[in-house]
């Protein structure tokens, strides 16, 4: 696809190494030179400097040629009027904006219609971030949430526990530990950072990264036959109180006792004002004396949410050391995350990955509807709808044992309708099923998106 992206920073430069790296022809636009050339130098793309909504800008871009624009520059007005324009001027087929401000999204069923303000899909990094965190609460000891199927499908990573009823067993006898009502696939393992495709014969180890797919409902269940289960959390302490901080703390106050730590006097007394029962309190979260005063002992996620990697990662690793249960933190740097977490910090999160993870599925080729970028980019996990018939569709009316799956795939579930089918051998894909696949391997992700692609025929 022909894809201009406009914005330079952080998820601007994260979201040109995917796309560029799929053989994509990638156009960057930025007003700063320097972060330009830098990009130039590790990508094969195009940039064009200049303002990224200037008619002149998007033209030099070739906006007129383009099947996407998306545009993620640090303004939320920038990047509405920068997709009002490329839909104007050059009827660009898909315009996508990141939207920031709450202020905009809570007129959103208005403003972002295609015959309004032009923007086709638009993503707000602080809400996905805030998902995600969410969904790591409800499920105390998972790495790793992710949805699909509008929820009714959820793939879990999670850490093996010595002493889990699972570790040292094979795989095969994952069904007789569990309730007769309760089903699941372990779709992925990693073993000190490398991947192992699961079968039947394939032993868990303690400390082992164990990815499996589940209806939502049986994933408590299936946690305990990995782990220790956690107790459930009650007590929620978060570093920072900018957007993702606010947003987290409106999600969770009615659920669980939250604290917030704010550095800016000024916000803190605007955080008070507008969280009822919240307790905002004015000071450095890397300060030990004052966690130890708010009893961090008691604590059971800690979550490091401010603008600062490095302030993020300290406040989170003294939490842990001075007794919070566990302790998330946000990390822009991707080279930051494998050094941090699964030590002190239990879990890292990063907000590049998760809007990346928002955009792919509008890239791939395919009916695929949602896709999660896992494991720092290496992985993926895709839903995509198959169509057709025997005749013209690799995969409709096959039994999965049938199907020649690309290596290091494989298919964790099949939604069709309400009914979640975990992938077993037997089980044989019909038309408009949503299937559920885990590719180790993000580069085998084309081949993938052909075994759903329709053909007129197919020998």
């Amino acid at each position: 696809m022909k894809i201009v992206i406009l914005g330079a920073g952080q998820v601007g430069t994260t979201l040109a190494e995917n796309l560029a790296s799929e053989a994509n022809d990638i156009t960057v636009v930025d007003s700063d030179a320097q972060a330009l050339a830098n990009l130039q130098e590790r990508l094969d793309i195009r940039t064009v400097l200049g303002h990224a909504s200037y008619p002149e800008t998007l033209r030099r871009a070739q906006a007129n040629d383009a099947d996407m624009i998306i545009a993620v520059t640090e303004s939320d007005e920038t990047n509405i009027l920068a997709c009002r324009i490329a839909q104007t001027l050059f009827h660009t087929p898909t315009k996508i904006a990141r939207v920031r401000a709450v202020e905009y999204l809570g007129e959103e069923d208005k403003l972002f219609l295609p015959d309004a303000l032009s923007v086709d899909m638009r993503i707000s990094p602080e809400q996905l971030v805030t998902d995600a965190i969410g969904r790591l609460i409800e499920y105390p000891g998972a790495l790793q949430v992710v949805d699909f199927a509008d929820g009714r499908v959820r793939l879990v990573g999670v850490r093996a526990y010595y002493g889990g009823p699972l570790v040292g067993r094979q795989l095969k006898e994952l069904p007789s530990h569990l309730p007769a009502d309760v089903d699941a696939r372990v779709a992925a393992i990693y073993r000190r950072g490398k991947p192992i495709l699961p079968e039947g014969e394939t032993v868990i180890e303690a400390e082992d990264e164990v990815f499996f797919v589940a209806a939502r409902g049986h994933i408590p269940k299936i946690m305990a036959e990995l782990r220790k289960l956690d107790r459930p959390v009650k007590r929620v302490m978060l570093a920072g109180g900018g957007n993702i901080g606010l947003r987290l703390a409106r999600a969770l106050s009615d659920k669980v006792q939250v604290k917030i730590i704010e550095r800016n006097r000024d916000r803190a007394r605007k955080l008070s004002e507008e969280l009822n029962h919240v307790v905002v309190l004015a000071g450095d979260a890397a300060n030990e004396s004052l966690l130890m005063e708010e009893n961090i002992e008691d604590v059971d996620v800690f979550c490091a949410v401010t603008n600062d990697d490095e302030a993020n990662i300290l406040s989170a690793m003294l939490a842990k050391r001075l007794g919070a249960r566990k302790a998330l933190s946000l990390i822009n740097r991707l080279a930051y995350v494998d050094l941090v977490e699964g030590g002190a910090i239990d879990v890292a999160i990063s907000p590049q990955q998760a809007t990346v993870s928002a955009l792919l599925a509008h890239v791939r080729r395919g009916d695929v509807v949602k896709v999660h970028s896992l494991r720092r980019g290496a992985a993926e996990a895709i839903e995509a709808v198959a169509h057709g018939d025997r005749s013209n569709s690799k995969v409709v009316g096959r039994r999965l044992e049938e199907i020649k799956l690309p290596p290091g795939t494989t298919i964790g579930a099949i939604v069709r309708g309400e009914d979640v089918l975990i992938a077993h051998g037997e089980v044989m894909i019909e038309a408009e099923d949503h299937v559920i696949l885990f590719i180790v391997d993000k580069r085998k992700t084309k081949d993938v998106e052909k075994l759903f692609q329709v053909g007129l025929t197919f020998i």
